[in-house]
């Protein structure tokens, strides 16, 4: 089965390195959508299929928590997993996305396998590289 992915982020660079991460992933991936925040994010979320969003917290127009916050307060969206990737440390703000429903919260910089585990993890995908080792040369 493949899913349809909404990455979420200001930074094009960044999008680029999770859309790659997720091509070498081994993920059966559909459509991989993007946007540059969390209005352009609803608008691509009302008229296509997403199995998962991936999303920055801090972005401008429409932060990533108020995304969160609209996806999980829609009756069509609410079972949408979100996944936040993002610099935002802070334990307030981890506790608050988790308490808001976030299915994650991966650091910047990441590591691939970091997104690739927690994507299996969300959408019970088992793994696909299962016996491959894992590089720890590579950081996003």
């Amino acid at each position: 089965m493949a899913f349809n992915v909404l990455i979420v982020d200001d930074s094009m660079s960044i999008r680029q390195i999770i859309k790659r991460v997720l091509d070498i992933s081994g993920f059966d991936v559909g459509t991989m959508f993007e946007a540059d925040n969390g209005r352009e994010a609803l608008d691509l979320l009302e008229g296509n299929w997403i199995d998962v969003v991936i999303s920055d917290i801090h972005m401008p127009v429409m932060n990533g928590i108020a995304l969160l916050e609209q996806i999980k307060s829609d009756e069509l969206l609410k079972s949408i997993p979100v996944i936040m990737v993002t610099t935002e440390a802070r334990p307030t703000v981890v506790e608050e996305v988790r308490r808001m429903g976030a299915a994650g919260y991966i650091k910047k910089p990441f590591r691939p396998e970091e997104i690739r585990n927690l994507l299996q993890a969300v959408l019970g995908v088992e793994d696909v590289h299962e016996g491959e080792g894992e590089s720890d040369e590579c950081d996003f």
